[in-house]
């Protein structure tokens, strides 16, 4: 396995990427498009810093991640994709979605908060569900971002000592540290009931996550259609008067900086 992507040659790969990623979105606004991107996998394997590599970079009116909480109790009286549905773009937006609908075939199933009739249902639905998506003329993409279980320990770790980070490691996750093998095989029976040629899933190493981030962004891009479109011109014509100061009137008063 190589080393370990050093940040200066990430950032080095990453700034092309999310040129072509503007232009992507100026091609959705030009041909109305709707474009969804599924990021689903193991804790810790880093689908938030996935989705911020494409987020961070593009207009957030026009792309929006999709993070769900837990259900409530009106939620989980609804038709299980009702939740999901109203986050689906309209013409010419993004949807990235951190987690999904299949947190039903994951974590729902292996921490039992799902029946196996709810599951079994879930399995059989989502092929005609996303194949709605698809017919209708979303854009739809699908991906596993994978870790081994020694990364994924190293990582929990790391959440636990770092004060930043310590918000991402819950309960829920510190309960799944010894199922992992379980999600391994809930994971099969998903990609064997929704791997479908008009939504199937793609797999991304996520040992190295920026190697993954990269790896991910190329995968999506070069499975769009051609998205260029001419690049509007902006000219700045200078200034009639000299630039201005920015002056306060009245009681308010800016802050004194410490830095």
């Amino acid at each position: 396995m190589p080393a370990e992507m050093k940040r200066k040659e990430y950032e080095k790969h990453l700034e092309p990427l999310q040129v072509e990623l503007n232009r992507m979105a100026r091609w959705l606004a030009h041909t109305g498009k709707r474009l969804v991107v599924l990021f689903e996998g193991r804790d810790t394997a880093g689908k938030g810093g996935a989705v911020e590599a494409i987020r961070s970079c593009l207009n957030p009116r026009q792309c929006r991640v999709v993070a769900l909480g837990k259900p409530n109790d009106r939620e989980q009286s609804q038709w299980y994709f009702q939740r999901y549905v109203p986050h689906l773009p309209a013409a010419g937006e993004i949807a990235l979605f951190d987690r999904s609908w299949y947190n039903r075939a994951g974590v729902e199933k292996v921490m039992g908060f799902a029946s196996p009739a709810q599951v079994r249902a879930f399995l059989a639905q989502v092929p005609v569900f996303e194949k709605l998506l698809v017919d209708d003329g979303i854009l739809l993409f699908k991906y596993w971002l994978a870790v081994d279980q020694a990364r994924q320990e190293e990582r929990f770790a790391e959440r636990r000592s770092d004060p930043v980070k310590r918000w991402k490691l819950s309960a829920l996750d510190l309960a799944a540290r010894e199922k992992y093998v379980e999600y391994g095989r809930a994971r099969d029976t998903m990609f064997r009931a929704t791997h479908k040629p008009w939504a199937p899933w793609t797999v991304v190493d996520f040992n190295d996550q920026k190697r993954g981030r990269l790896n991910l962004i190329r995968d999506l891009l070069d499975r769009l259609p051609d998205h260029q479109v001419p690049t509007p011109a902006i000219e700045l014509p200078p200034l009639r008067r000299r630039p201005e100061i920015e002056r306060y009137a009245g009681p308010v008063k800016p802050i004194r900086g410490r830095y």
